[in-house]
């Protein structure tokens, strides 16, 4: 190669956002919310709202996030942070308020606060992180764990005689007057990436014109709690998770 062919680290494709900063993360090998994470900063920083941008982080996986994202941070109990992030966004509207939620937080013990959240038009974002599972207690099963899978509460897989059908929460919250934008994602291709960014930017610069509640879900892996490697995981959640909780636009208005 010669010299003038060499690639300089200012012509790299990928640059991490300032507003992550260097706490080494704990999530495991393979799981999506560092890729999450990397993306909302992007576009908190796209968007020139580094000062003006509040998370809220309740129990679960995500409860670390203000651990790896530079921004003003609140803790919610297990389940409430739709109910938090609503009296934040009230007190300060020119604030860009948003949760960051797994599936048993905002799909089983937080369910009342986001139905309500969403149908009284909160101008809220909600990040919904869905891997069919409670990924940080154990691995039991969750609202959304898909018929048939095994979990720890149910090792001999989702029965729905007995344990009810996966809740498909987004679809749910898509019939809402008070949603403008609901839509599934994932991020476990570089296309899917580029899209839920978009997703993303879309769904803050809603929450900032005031048009209601956006909700982006990501339909995502957890390697160890599905006891496969990350690369297993992702197969599976292709063929799996995708044909339950299909991607794209659930509502856009």
């Amino acid at each position: 190669m010669e010299q003038n062919e060499i690639i300089k680290p200012e012509n790299l494709v990928y640059s991490r956002p300032e507003l992550m900063n260097d706490n080494p993360m704990h999530y495991c090998p393979g799981c999506s919310h560092g890729v999450i994470h990397k993306l909302i900063a992007e576009v908190v920083e796209d968007m020139q709202m580094e000062d003006k941008t509040i998370g809220i982080s309740p129990v679960g996986c995500a409860v670390f996030a203000y651990n790896y994202l530079d921004i003003d941070w609140l803790e919610a109990a297990h389940g409430r942070a739709p109910a938090i992030a609503t009296a934040i966004k009230r007190l300060n509207p020119d604030k860009m308020v948003f949760t960051y939620q797994g599936d048993g937080d905002l799909a089983a013990i937080g369910t009342a606060e986001t139905i309500h959240a969403a149908n009284r038009g909160e101008n809220i974002v909600i990040v919904f992180v869905n891997n069919a599972i409670y990924g940080m207690t154990g691995g039991q099963m969750a609202p959304t764990t898909l018929l048939g899978m095994a979990t720890s509460t149910c090792p001999y897989g989702r029965d729905a005689a007995l344990n009810g059908y996966p809740l498909k929460i987004s679809d749910l919250l898509a019939q809402l007057e008070g949603t403008c934008y609901v839509t599934r994602q994932s991020v476990h291709t570089a296309a899917a990436v580029r899209k839920a960014k978009k997703a993303l930017m879309r769904a803050f610069q809603n929450s900032m014109d005031g048009k209601g509640l956006s909700i982006v879900e990501f339909v995502s892996t957890c390697s160890s709690g599905w006891k496969t490697t990350p690369e297993k995981a992702n197969q599976w959640m292709e063929e799996n998770m995708f044909p339950h909780y299909p991607l794209g636009d659930l509502k856009n208005n």
